[in-house]
């Protein structure tokens, strides 16, 4: 879709943390065949059945794709570079059982393939530096997210980290510009990322927002029980 301008006076940012995107494995040959049998997110399992899977990764998702493929695909091999998994407990437990090769302490060197599609993996064990080559006919990367604030970085907003600095009423540095949620960093407040205190936030930011348009508006709006229907 092309760019649009939308025309407001006032603007609340509630972006989370930022947008996520996957960490990428950094091996030679990856870049190639992303999207050529190396890919970060499952779309369409039937690309994986009754192939020669490998998983790179420790968390919920690899884990929870290894037990979901193992009897779909033909074969599947988790590489996980340590002997610790940060997935649930009772997960790796089944994983354990289940009949998948668990290569631990294993990382992926380099990928490679006939310029079309992944044909094999090389991978290590970062303990002895020991090589294996195996044959795969598709990689699945989970190694987490990293998120990121895009353009709003540019919009010339006070940051911190992560955050978007913010008074107690949600405003920043810009006039007109609120913030609510993980990614307000309000001066002098505890951080309590929580549902329920991102609404407490944007109902601030909203009402400030309409006395900054209209001055004559209070920013406390009543109680609903004050309403007459």
């Amino acid at each position: 879709d092309k760019a649009r301008s939308h025309y407001s006076k006032t603007v609340l940012v509630t972006a989370g943390v930022g947008a996520f995107s996957p960490n990428k494995l950094d091996a030679p040959g990856v870049t190639e065949y992303e999207g050529k049998g190396i890919f970060y997110f499952v779309k369409d399992k039937q690309l994986f059945k009754d192939k020669r899977l490998l998983i790179v990764g420790g968390g919920d998702s690899a884990v929870d794709w290894a037990l979901n493929f193992n009897n779909w695909a033909a074969k599947v091999t988790l590489a996980h570079r340590r002997d610790v998994f940060r997935a649930h407990e009772g997960s790796v437990e089944e994983l354990m059982k289940c009949g998948a090769e668990i290569k631990l302490f294993y990382e992926v060197k380099q990928v490679i393939g006939d310029g079309k599609w992944v044909k094999k993996a090389v991978i290590y064990d970062n303990r002895t530096k020991e090589e294996t080559m195996i044959d795969v006919d598709s990689i699945l990367v989970n190694i987490g997210f990293r998120a990121d604030l895009g353009p709003i970085r540019n919009w010339g907003l006070e940051i911190r980290g992560r955050e978007i600095k913010t008074n107690g009423r949600m405003e920043t540095n810009i006039p007109g510009v609120y913030v609510a949620g993980d990614l307000a960093g309000q001066v002098d407040s505890v951080k309590l990322n929580l549902i329920a205190t991102g609404y407490a936030q944007a109902a601030m930011a909203v009402n400030v927002a309409k006395n900054f348009i209209d001055p004559t508006a209070k920013i406390f709006p009543g109680h609903s029980s004050e309403m007459k229907m």
